[in-house]
């Protein structure tokens, strides 16, 4: 099971993240709940949504896994760093597009039936908002 976590994380961290958005249908469940910062979003099309609109704002995204997923039980973690060049588009933004940002976060899945269940997000955006010129 362990193996098949890794593939199903990998398929998020990078398939997902590299715009292949139809994918959510696959490695998300019909009633995946995911708890970003600012927002839930409910299913795997509202997750798509939510890593869409990063891609309206970041171009070049590559992510990088630097540890993990470690799997225990229902529960998958993993950190990852975040690269892309900025497009505009957020309010407050001093940065000229074009602007490379990089920022590190933590994701926590829950996992049932070979699918993810439960996300939730942990990441510097201080740090990428620093980045950016705001406040």
């Amino acid at each position: 099971m362990t193996s098949e976590i890794d593939t199903l994380y990998r398929r998020w961290l990078f398939d997902l993240w590299s715009g292949d958005f139809d994918i959510a249908t696959d490695i998300c469940t019909p009633d995946f709940v995911g708890h970003w910062p600012s927002r839930e979003v409910h299913g795997p099309h509202e997750a798509a949504d939510q890593v869409r609109q990063s891609h309206a704002l970041f171009s070049d995204i590559e992510n990088i896994l630097d540890v993990g997923p470690i799997v225990a039980g229902e529960f998958c973690a993993a950190r990852w760093t975040f690269h892309g060049s900025y497009r505009g588009g957020i309010p407050g933004a001093t940065a000229p597009v074009g602007t490379r940002v990089a920022f590190s976060g933590h994701d926590i899945f829950r996992v049932g039936q070979g699918r993810f269940v439960e996300y939730w997000v942990m990441s510097d955006g201080m740090g990428l908002m620093s980045q950016l010129g705001v406040g």
